[in-house]
């Protein structure tokens, strides 16, 4: 009897969990749209007000590796509801400012508390569920993503429409409703009794923060990054508690998972990014329109999702990895090809290449966590995190650099039309990409 209770209790921690990562999403989201009223309130310039996004970018991308690391030390309970409350009370302070100050500092101590839910929300998985299960379990999670990607651009337009745009940080506020629910189904487990290095911390911040303006700021900046790296990679090679252990590094097996979740990822940017600009430029179609074209996607996603984590649990995750690339691989040949189509057939190609996606992530995660110890599951995953919003970001400067080219010339072979040509180009080239990593992957496999 106990037994079915506590899988009942697991089950409904999953759906608080899933509704969570929807709401931190959307909080992601949804600032991204009102930019332009923000920097006409305040008198800023594109460069002064881009930091209401990037500077949560930055401050969420570095604290999801360290709240992985103190998961490893500390109740996930503790964490969670210091991550809930902190976003909670950033989100007060955030519609109360008058300043554009203010509002950055909101944006920044918001961003400190939200960091503890994705590396919550991969930690829960793990520990609540057996490994027979986990798959299903982190796709549940991962349909938040999509319900945030989805209801983001809808919530943003019509809380505007209506009311100033401050009332964007009253959305976070439904989180305090799932305090309670925590309380009750999140167990008191503590982790290892070891000390955290915090000068190690510190400077994995420092690398991180470094490397992320370097992309999307100056160059140099990644000089100060490298250093930083030089500093940290000494400092956990001494320190008698590093912050993170270097044999995590020698599992070859995990080292190698996560430099094929650094490209996944890169390449899977792509359809968040690129997505808006060429249904712009191409499509031609107005801002409220984009927001509809791209909702069936992150619909059909929320949908799959779980059919997806099944399928890793039951088939395993090469099947789903081959899955998952095929439906990129057909997605990248068909946006590039026909990148001048009408946007219900785009809407239709964009749904084939989110679920690939969304897949792909299921797959990467729940690989990753088969290769990590239970006591350095925290870290392992927080890493896993972290490098995500690496590569997301170094992707989109690389992205943004080539779609600024001028030219209109194709060089793909299946579509020569000038209309579109640089996205064609861009999309025909992460086709290719993605083509050679399956078959890496698949050799790779065969090998083993």
């Amino acid at each position: 009897m106990n037994q079915v209770l506590k899988k009942q209790g697991n089950e409904k921690l999953l759906i608080i969990m899933m509704l969570t990562v929807a709401l931190s999403s959307m909080s992601i989201l949804l600032f991204n749209f009102v930019l332009p009223q923000i920097s006409k309130e305040f008198q800023l310039t594109n460069s002064q007000v881009s930091w209401v996004t990037s500077s949560y970018t930055l401050l969420y991308g570095i604290g999801t590796a360290i709240y992985g690391k103190l998961a490893d030390r500390y109740k996930l309970k503790n964490l969670l509801v210091f991550g809930l409350l902190l976003f909670s009370i950033a989100s007060l302070l955030g519609f109360f400012s008058t300043s554009y100050w203010l509002l950055l500092v909101a944006r920044c101590i918001q961003a400190a508390g939200a960091a503890t839910i994705p590396a919550t929300a991969t930690l829960i998985p793990i520990r609540y569920f057996p490994l027979e299960k986990r798959g299903t379990a982190m796709g549940t999670v991962f349909i938040g993503t999509a319900l945030g990607s989805a209801l983001g651009p809808i919530v943003s337009s019509l809380v505007v429409s209506v009311v100033d745009w401050r009332w964007l940080f009253c959305i976070p506020l439904l989180l305090l409703l799932t305090l309670p629910l925590y309380f009750k189904y999140l167990g008191d487990e503590e982790g290892t009794n070891t000390s955290i290095d915090w000068l190690g911390g510190g400077l994995l911040a420092l690398t991180t923060i470094q490397i992320l303006l370097g992309v999307t700021n100056n160059v140099l900046w990644f000089i100060g990054g490298i250093v930083a790296l030089v500093l940290f990679i000494y400092r956990i090679s001494i320190a008698k508690s590093p912050f993170i252990q270097p044999q995590l590094f020698k599992n070859k097996v995990y080292s190698s998972y996560l430099i094929l979740a650094f490209f996944v990822t890169g390449i899977g940017y792509s359809l968040f990014f690129l997505t808006p600009l060429f249904l712009a430029d191409v499509q031609n179609l107005p801002v409220n329109m984009i927001g509809l074209a791209m909702v069936p996607a992150a619909a059909v996603t929320a949908l799959l999702n779980r059919q997806g984590g099944k399928i890793s649990d039951s088939k395993g995750t090469s099947t789903l990895f081959f899955i998952a690339s095929s439906l990129l691989i057909v997605c990248f040949f068909l946006l590039s090809t026909f990148i001048n189509s009408n946007a219900v057939l785009i809407a239709i190609f964009l749904i084939i290449g989110n679920v690939g996606q969304s897949f792909m992530m299921i797959v990467m995660s729940k690989s990753i966590s088969l290769t990590l110890p239970s006591e350095h599951s925290g870290i392992g995953m927080g890493l896993l995190m972290m490098q995500n919003f690496i590569a997301g970001s170094i992707a989109i400067g690389i992205y943004g650099k080539a779609v600024d080219m001028v030219g209109n010339s194709s060089w793909n072979p299946f579509n020569q039309l000038a209309i579109g040509a640089t996205f064609s180009n861009v999309f025909f080239v992460l086709f290719a990409l993605h083509a050679i990593i399956l078959i890496v992957y698949t050799l790779s496999r065969r090998m083993h």
